[in-house]
């Protein structure tokens, strides 16, 4: 048996769970380890850098400006109201999309919602089978919030019409709405790339699990198919080899030229001392060198390691897995 207590509880930590989850994401947005995470966008488009690193260490990781956290959820009214274009423009399709899909699920309940308390709370309300049951059943308990359940209807009723009409209802103006939600956002779509500036990625589809052949390579295989297949709209492709060591000379060339920048930083803000660094694991022991000279020297040498490796790679069959890059004439045929 249902309570109106209990239903209250379950609404008080459904809403509080979500009003955290959204305090959390906020929380998470202003840290300056996260920046990458959040604004990829603006990154690509040159319009944001990484937040100042100076000061102590733990302003790498975390915001300590007191101000940013009186403003935490300022953000959300704002974007509700701003213009889809202008959204669009600033945080990109999905955002738009993301808002999107919360109105339409206003558009999709709130009339249901509507109907359901009109119609269908008081044909429950007023059914009256509980009220049979108890007679012929001393044992059975049941309170208020239990009459607006379909329970209270007494079977082989007329008003289950209601609930069977109600039913067609929901699910005509649900799957309506969806139709269009989902046209809207198709036209987005197309509208968004066509507006965009022709890029590689938008020509090119990655094929999985190719199978292999004893008389073709992979590659070989790859463009028969497309050949035989994509006649008109196949233009290229690139098969995907097992680079695993070099993917991590890459990243770690990475790291050497992220810290060849920061000491680069630091010596442009004192000239007169030139930073150092010690040449053990994370610089906590070993020979003391110059900072900048030695980490210029590590790129130069994993540059030539990388080259090696990649010739390596290129050459060897053994690399090569069942999977490859292809390209098209067009995103049409993409």
């Amino acid at each position: 048996m249902a309570t109106l207590s209990d239903i209250s509880v379950s609404a008080s930590i459904n809403s509080l769970s979500a009003f955290l989850f959204l305090v959390a994401f906020a929380i998470l947005r202003l840290q300056p380890m996260n920046d990458r995470v959040y604004f990829p966008k603006w990154y690509l488009k040159g319009i944001r850098e990484n937040p100042s690193t100076s000061g102590p260490l733990v302003k790498h990781f975390v915001n300590l400006d007191v101000r940013m956290y009186l403003r935490l959820l300022n953000w959300v009214p704002a974007a509700l109201k701003m213009p889809e274009p202008e959204l669009i423009d600033h945080a990109g399709l999905d955002s738009a999309v993301y808002i999107r899909i919360y109105l339409l699920g206003l558009k999709i309940f709130v009339p249901i919602a509507l109907l359901a308390f009109g119609v269908l709370l008081p044909v429950n309300y007023t059914g009256g089978n509980f009220s049979i049951m108890s007679l012929n059943m001393k044992d059975i308990t049941f309170g208020e919030i239990d009459k607006f359940s379909i329970s209270n209807v007494p079977p082989a009723s007329k008003r289950l019409a209601a609930h069977i009409i109600m039913a067609y209802v929901f699910t005509f103006w649900t799957c309506y709405i969806l139709y269009k939600e989902y046209k809207i956002v198709t036209d987005m779509r197309l509208n968004f790339l066509a507006s965009q500036k022709r890029r590689p990625d938008q020509f090119t589809v990655i094929v999985r699990n190719v199978p292999s052949d004893p008389d073709e390579s992979v590659s070989e295989h790859v463009e028969h198919f497309f050949r035989v297949n994509h006649p008109g709209q196949y233009l290229t492709h690139k098969v995907v080899y097992n680079a695993n060591k070099l993917a991590k000379m890459v990243d770690k060339k990475k790291d050497l030229k992220n810290r060849l920048s920061y000491y680069t930083n630091k010596f442009e803000r004192r000239p007169n001392k030139r930073p150092t660094t010690k040449t053990g694991f994370w610089g906590l022991w070993g020979k003391k060198v110059d900072a900048i000279n030695y980490y210029d020297e590590e790129i130069d040498k994993l540059i030539k390691e990388e080259k090696a490796e990649r010739e390596r790679v290129i050459g060897d069959p053994e690399a090569v897995v069942p999977a490859a890059f292809v390209s098209f004439r067009s995103r049409w045929g993409a």
